[in-house]
């Protein structure tokens, strides 16, 4: 999971680039980077940090051109460096950089391949510079310092053929143009905006991860990048698009509805805030169904990516809504950071509880999803301390029982709260008196019921079913090893 950010225009684009960064902070909060070509000139910053921290004043104003692209990156086995902090540069062909969120299945295999085959040496095991590099082998045999939109597409299909697993880059290629990819199953998302340029007559083109980002900028959202399209803008402002596969299948993370998206982020046509609504709905159904008498005083939320969801489940239940816990905006997300220690400590300094929303009540916890199950212990701790009679938990999403291989890192599958325990023996580790999971057929529902153009949605970390296919065994052990908090480098 993360942020990516590409803009050509005719005004310098440093600072909007910036600004749209700072919207999709919540996707990484490890790294930041941007890169811009002044007159065939690449100009680069990026360093570990939040986008506030990397980018001075001095830094935007030194990152002068009118084609960039910009990225946010969160923790990974990778570790936090530099080293893996984007956008990636590559100096043949042309001067390519790139933006990338998402994770490959096959990159060791390709990096092998390359090194054999191509003569391309890979600096770090970074997946994103695989791409790079094969779009650059391929760009590579066109042989031409101006390379035609039907060229350049040629070398994306090309590159569709031997990558494996997700992926949504932005691509800037010095002296041609901007091109931004997606993934031909479109599992991680990508959007594309424009808006008229009423000084000098043009066009300025955006892409962006999220909604938001195109929003706070006031471009005209155009919608999202089909799965396996490429769309390229030269540097005259002239756009191109064309679907680069022969048979792509459109299975969209569903996840992104779930917690990682902004709640007013709309991703394939799906209101993400309405998505969680409904999630509530059904949510609430089936709590009322499986504990009718549990005499719930009041349903609290785990700010604040399952806040929507509860304010469905208090009014299906009939109950008080109520906001117990407050929430420190100055600490990430406790999700993606990259050892446990550093969780648990961090949630206890990111929500405090509001005591006499707890004392002497039958409290109802609402999460958006239960990962590890280290986090909701502490907050289910919380509330007792609080003085709460009894804690009843309800997850809005199903029990998370597989590893992600498609750009979440969330856990190893040994360190999955739900991998092989069933709900009773979780509620036991949470502390919670009983819990509830939404069920996997109802959080589909509930996203198709925004475009029921889609068919089908990634779900792997709940059901095992991995799109791509090209997942072994021998993949999933290698990045269990790789995932495990004592492996992982800080």
């Amino acid at each position: 999971m993360c942020g990516i950010i590409g803009i050509i225009s005719e005004e310098d684009v440093s600072s909007s680039i910036y600004e749209s960064l700072t919207v999709i902070q919540h996707r990484g909060q490890d790294a930041a980077g941007m890169a811009t070509l002044e007159d065939g000139k690449l100009h680069v910053r990026k360093q570990i940090g939040l986008v506030r921290e990397v980018f001075r004043a001095q830094h935007i104003k030194n990152l002068k051109g009118k084609m960039g692209i910009g990225h946010v990156r969160y923790p990974t086995a990778g570790g936090v460096t530099r080293e893996f902090s984007q956008p990636l540069y590559v100096n043949s062909p042309y001067g390519i950089s790139i933006c990338h969120n998402g994770n490959l299945v096959n990159s060791k295999e390709l990096t092998q391949e390359l090194y054999e085959n191509d003569l391309r040496h890979l600096n770090t095991d970074s997946d994103s510079e695989v791409i790079l590099n094969i779009f650059a082998n391929e760009m590579q045999k066109i042989n031409s310092q101006s390379p035609s939109p039907e060229e350049i597409f040629s070398a994306v299909e090309k590159m569709h053929l031997r990558l494996k697993g997700a992926y949504s880059v932005v691509l800037m290629i010095s002296g041609v143009g901007l091109l931004a990819i997606r993934d031909p199953n479109g599992i991680r998302p990508l959007m594309m905006g424009k808006k008229e340029n009423d000084l000098l007559g043009k066009t300025d083109y955006m892409f962006a991860s999220e909604s938001p980002a195109l929003d706070a900028l006031d471009f005209e959202i155009l919608g999202d990048l089909k799965p396996a399209e490429a769309v390229f803008v030269s540097l005259e402002g002239k756009m191109s698009r064309k679907i680069c596969h022969n048979s792509p299948q459109h299975s969209p993370c569903i996840f992104e509805y779930v917690y990682l998206a902004r709640p007013d982020a709309v991703i394939e046509e799906i209101s993400v805030l309405k998505s969680r609504l409904r999630m509530g709905q059904k949510l609430g159904k089936k709590i009322n169904s499986a504990y009718p008498n549990s005499k719930i005083d009041a349903v609290i939320p785990i700010p604040e990516s399952s806040t929507s969801s509860a304010i469905e489940v208090a009014k299906y239940l009939g109950v008080n809504y109520r906001e117990g816990f407050v929430k420190n905006r100055y600490i990430g997300r406790t999700f993606i950071m990259p050892k446990q220690d550093m969780r648990r400590k961090s949630v206890r300094r990111k929500l405090n509880p509001i005591p006499f929303e707890f004392k002497d009540k039958n409290i109802l916890l609402i999460d958006d999803s239960i990962v590890r199950g280290t986090t909701s212990k502490e907050i289910v701790e919380m509330a007792r301390d609080a003085g709460a009679k009894k804690v009843f938990f309800a997850s809005a999403a199903p029990p998370i029982r597989f590893q992600n291989v498609y750009g979440i890192d969330m856990a190893a599958t040994e360190e999955l709260i739900a991998h092989q325990r069933n709900e009773e023996q979780i509620a036991d580790f949470i502390g919670a008196d009983w819990l509830v999971y939404q069920d996997l057929d109802d959080l589909i529902e509930c996203a198709v019921a925004g475009n029921e153009k889609i068919s089908s949605f990634e779900t792997s970390i709940f059901d095992g079913n991995y799109v791509c296919g090209s997942v072994t065994k021998e993949y999933l052990t290698s990045l269990e090893i790789e995932r495990k908090d004592s492996n992982k480098a800080f």
